[in-house]
């Protein structure tokens, strides 16, 4: 069995999360930089779930170290399941296997179930903030900027509503 480390390095405490992921007896530790604004956020732990094999385990410091949804969590767990591995997360003293995995597993599936779909990395843009924009003179690219969505979503919202 190999214990792997994951940590994203967010915030001022991501030294200490990966000095205590060493600690614990993770064999590797690997750190992934936030990406840049429309970037591919996870290809550190991508590969670590490529990478990841019978009887191995995935050790994070906190749950939301996964990823930012709770159905991108739910992802990972589905991916090391398939591989064979399982997760242990360190604050929380949790684990997916046994009765404790399948509380998780409910509990972010729930959650889940509530959050609003975010698809490709982005918020789905309302109408009424694209065409307040719009009437404050902010051009269609911008807007699109603005609002984290794509140029043609903002064309064919404008367009809709014409």
């Amino acid at each position: 069995m190999i214990r792997i480390g994951y940590v994203r390095l967010r915030d001022a405490n991501s030294a200490a999360e990966t000095a205590a992921l060493k600690a614990m007896g993770c064999h590797v530790v690997r750190a992934e930089e936030p990406a840049a604004p429309g970037g591919d956020d996870a290809v550190v732990l991508a590969s670590i779930l490529d990478f990841v094999g019978e009887g191995d385990e995935l050790v994070v410091t906190r749950l939301n170290q996964l990823a930012g949804s709770s159905r991108g969590r739910l992802d990972v767990i589905d991916r090391l399941e398939q591989r064979g591995a399982r997760l242990f997360v360190v604050e929380q003293q949790l684990c997916t296997e046994g009765a404790g995995g399948r509380a998780l597993r409910a509990a972010l599936e729930a959650v889940a179930s509530v959050e609003p779909q975010v698809f490709g990395g982005r918020r789905p843009a309302r109408t009424h903030e694209i065409r307040a924009l719009q009437r404050a003179g902010v051009g269609p690219v911008e807007i699109a900027r603005r609002l984290g969505v794509s140029r043609m979503t903002v064309w064919r919202k404008l367009k809709a509503d014409a």
